[in-house]
């Protein structure tokens, strides 16, 4: 018999091919990192200084950490203290991926003495969700650029066929890959739950999203849940639009305030308490 969790779980065939995101929409990448470069808030122009705040940047499915290297040096200039999420690909158990994740943030944590925010893309943005759900003590906020939240197999049927393709590398036992049970068995059910969960109170979320991304549905992206960002780019060069960058600065900006600011008012009535104390 079916059970709830299943029923919500998206199923790993092909898509019915209907009206799926134009791909050419890819080949605009090298205009959006040639604009990058040129922007002011690349150069750091109206950016605060972060003061050491602890960022970890997940990449997309078959991405690994270097397709976000621009973005993690931006960050450092401006003032954060970074960590990759040690991928060559994104291609394992969703699972074990974010179990890995979780002991990076809980290490670059304890480093900064604060909460971590996290930069997602695409399917990393699933696994900051995720995370964030599940240790709310850890995450002070997620950015999740072209993620579909809502349907996460809301993708071109060529990037679905790829899918079904590691799906069948890992069920054959290939190591490091996910595989058809990662969907419906045992070892993912956690993810699914806490992917479907609401994140708790105090948790910033913000979801940058494209109407002409090319791989992604960008309906998809709309969790009821986040603070939506419409911004013009590809999929694939979202990590390297200006507009990403400044939708990411604003929402790092808002977490960082908001978590400092907790943090005096925490010192302030402890010593309050210890002055009446005494």
């Amino acid at each position: 018999m079916e059970t709830e969790l299943t029923a919500r779980v998206p199923t790993l065939r092909l898509p019915r091919l209907g009206s799926p995101p134009p791909i050419w929409r890819e080949a605009r990448f090298g205009l959006e990192l040639a604009s990058l470069r040129r922007s002011p808030i690349y150069r750091g122009d109206g950016v605060s200084n972060a003061g050491g705040q602890p960022v970890i940047l997940i990449p997309g499915f078959l991405a690994g950490d270097d397709s976000l290297g621009i973005m993690t040096k931006w960050l450092r200039r401006t003032g954060h203290r970074t960590s990759s999420a040690s991928m060559r690909a994104n291609i394992d158990c969703s699972e074990a991926a974010v179990s890995r994740i979780e002991r990076r943030a809980e290490a670059l944590a304890e480093r900064q003495g604060e909460r971590v925010a996290v930069v997602g893309q695409s399917r990393g943005g699933t696994f900051a969700r995720v995370l964030a759900r599940r240790r709310p003590d850890l995450v002070s906020g997620i950015v999740t650029l072209g993620t579909p939240h809502v349907d996460p197999l809301a993708i071109h049927p060529l990037v679905h066929l790829q899918l079904i393709a590691i799906g069948a590398l890992g069920t054959l036992r290939v190591p490091g890959l996910m595989k058809y049970s990662c969907l419906h068995g045992d070892c993912c059910e956690p993810f699914w739950e806490d992917l479907q969960g609401a994140l708790p109170r105090g948790v910033g979320y913000t979801s940058v999203y494209s109407k002409t991304d090319g791989i992604v549905d960008w309906r998809s992206c709309l969790d009821p849940a986040a603070e939506h960002v419409e911004i013009d780019s590809s999929h694939v060069g979202m990590a390297n639009h200006p507009e990403a960058y400044r939708a990411v600065s604003l929402a790092l900006t808002d977490f960082r305030r908001r978590d400092r600011r907790a943090q005096r008012r925490r010192e302030a009535s402890g010593g309050s308490r210890s002055a009446a104390a005494a």
